[in-house]
């Protein structure tokens, strides 16, 4: 929904609305599926995600005031998504036999991916790379399920704590004004 709500403040046409979503969806998660070799990556495998994607969209679309007047709580959910993103990404490489340093690399980039093509695409600066806490976030994240793996703790365990980690930094930048 964030790449369809930023499409539709910058005045894309509906099919730019819905591609915007769609690639803001999937981009961290195909590019780390094609780092570690798992092809065609799941996200353009199936049809899934691409009709949450476009959910996403037409919801915006239709309801696009009450999305930007509801702030707050998707900054909430994108935290979740972060959280979640990255420490699937995470697990996923490691599954793949990446070592644990670039597996926590790559759960991150699973995490921001997507919002840095969304920025790029809409012609701004990537706000991972000059806003709240987010990339680092996401970074810590994807260490916990490495280090977890390391010590040999299972991911059911290693992916909640590194998911609540990333959500908790993530609150804390959003609601204290936490930076760099």
């Amino acid at each position: 929904m964030s790449g369809a709500a930023l499409a539709v403040q910058k005045r894309f046409d509906v099919f730019g609305v819905l591609f915007l979503a769609f690639v803001t969806a999937v981009t961290g998660g195909v590019a780390r599926d094609v780092l570690i070799g798992a092809v065609p990556p799941e996200a353009i495998s199936h049809w899934r995600a691409f009709a949450i994607a476009l959910a996403g969209g037409f919801v915006t679309i239709v309801g696009y005031r009450l999305v930007s007047a509801l702030q707050r709580p998707v900054l909430v959910l994108d935290a979740i998504g972060l959280g979640l993103f990255a420490v699937t990404g995470a697990q996923k490489a490691l599954i793949y036999g990446i070592d644990p340093p670039m597996a926590a690399v790559l759960g991150m980039v699973t995490g921001i991916g997507g919002g840095m093509m969304r920025d790029v695409l809409a012609g701004e600066v990537p706000s991972v790379l000059r806003t709240d806490i987010y990339a680092v976030a996401a970074l810590a994240a994807g260490a916990i399920v490495a280090l977890g793996d390391v010590v040999g703790v299972a991911p059911a365990w290693s992916m909640p704590a590194g998911a609540a980690l990333c959500i908790f930094l993530r609150m804390m930048a959003i609601f204290f004004g936490w930076h760099r």
